[in-house]
């Protein structure tokens, strides 16, 4: 005769609610939100930045061709062991800022995830922190090892990290996102689940079901792509 299962594990496995967004694909989940912030006009410059950007971007950037993008991984230091479980973008449109997040639930549908985020990003100008250093060298060896082409190729990136450190480096005591927040922004988070404990809080779903930290994951990430379109916005002057 079998033993029951003891009822606080079956708890503990089984989500008492749906994860929010829609299952477009097995295993492979895309929530949407819009956030009422638009710039004030359909082009931007970032004149005192410029130089301190790299090189071969365009002086003017029409709004529209704009996708914010940001990570949560299962490690913190890269390298072909680690992988992006969730990919947050957003972009302009008419009613605001449009933040999609995509979101695996389990380790194969990750391909799908990486194609989706591919599609998303072509004839875009891609806008991150840090990015260029973490973000999109991770996303390049996935799509590697998937077989897939690298979508980052050839596209612009306006990496708001290097200005920020430029300029605050020798006043703040870091250039964190959230130092970002507190000193430029007056964005001051409550309840958020700090970036590094995201790997922590995928491995609590894939082991338990315990989807509470990963609902967090998802907060703060999309937070993220809104202080990213923020800092940008800080950044530019219309024209």
């Amino acid at each position: 005769m079998t033993a029951a299962k003891p009822e606080a594990l079956q708890s503990a496995q089984t989500p008492a609610a749906p994860l929010p967004g829609t299952e477009i694909s097995p295993g492979l989940r895309l929530i949407e939100q819009p956030v009422p912030l638009l710039p004030a006009s359909s082009s931007l410059t970032v004149r005192s930045l410029w130089p301190l950007l790299s090189r071969g971007l365009p002086h003017r950037v029409d709004v529209a061709d704009l996708l914010f993008f940001d990570t949560e991984t299962t490690g913190l230091n890269g390298g072909t062991g680690t992988r992006a479980f969730q990919i947050g973008a957003a972009h302009f449109d008419d009613d605001g800022l449009h933040v999609r997040q995509l979101l695996i639930t389990r380790l194969d549908a990750e391909a799908a995830m990486l194609q989706t985020f591919a599609g998303w990003m072509k004839d875009r100008t891609l806008v991150s922190y840090n990015g260029r250093s973490y973000d999109a060298p991770l996303l390049r060896t996935r799509w590697q090892l998937h077989r897939q082409r690298d979508a980052c190729h050839g596209l612009h990136h306006i990496d708001l990290v290097h200005p920020v450190r430029r300029l605050y480096r020798d006043v703040w005591p870091d250039c964190r996102m959230a130092t970002v927040e507190r000193e430029l922004l007056g964005i001051a988070r409550a309840n958020d689940l700090p970036g590094s404990e995201a790997p922590q809080a995928f491995r609590r779903w894939l082991q338990c079901g315990d989807d509470g930290p990963l609902r967090g994951v998802l907060a703060h990430n999309a937070q993220d792509l809104v202080s990213l379109a923020r800092l940008l916005l800080y950044f530019t002057q219309a024209e």
